[in-house]
């Protein structure tokens, strides 16, 4: 699998994506149970609110090779800082409408 991972522009400041990537590389948390290799094509944040950079961003990661993407915790979570972005739902949806049924698409990493 090749994942791109769409994260929160609001919580860059609080996490680097650590806890992600280890989730990923120890398939855990939403990746549990994926089969062979997990390659991260990119790391990208949503372009800050409400989020409509993400639909561009969850494009070009397609295009660079995702056939996978995940919308990192700060997003659907509100990891870490507590606050879920109002916008995911949306998100997700005008993701999903974008890169097509063929990708996968994870609503969180950890």
């Amino acid at each position: 699998m090749k994942l791109g991972i769409i994260r929160c522009m609001q919580t860059e400041d609080y996490c680097p994506g650590t806890t992600d990537f280890a989730f990923i590389r120890e398939k855990k948390g939403a990746f549990e149970g994926v089969e062979g290799d997990i390659e991260i094509v990119g790391f990208a944040n949503c372009g800050g609110c409400p989020a409509k950079k993400s639909v561009l961003r969850a494009r070009e990661l397609v295009k660079r090779g995702a056939d996978a993407i995940a919308f990192a915790s700060c997003v659907q979570k509100g990891n870490p800082i507590g606050y879920p972005c109002p916008f995911a739902r949306k998100m997700k949806e005008l993701v999903r409408k974008e890169v097509g049924e063929d990708v996968t698409i994870f609503d969180y990493t950890h």
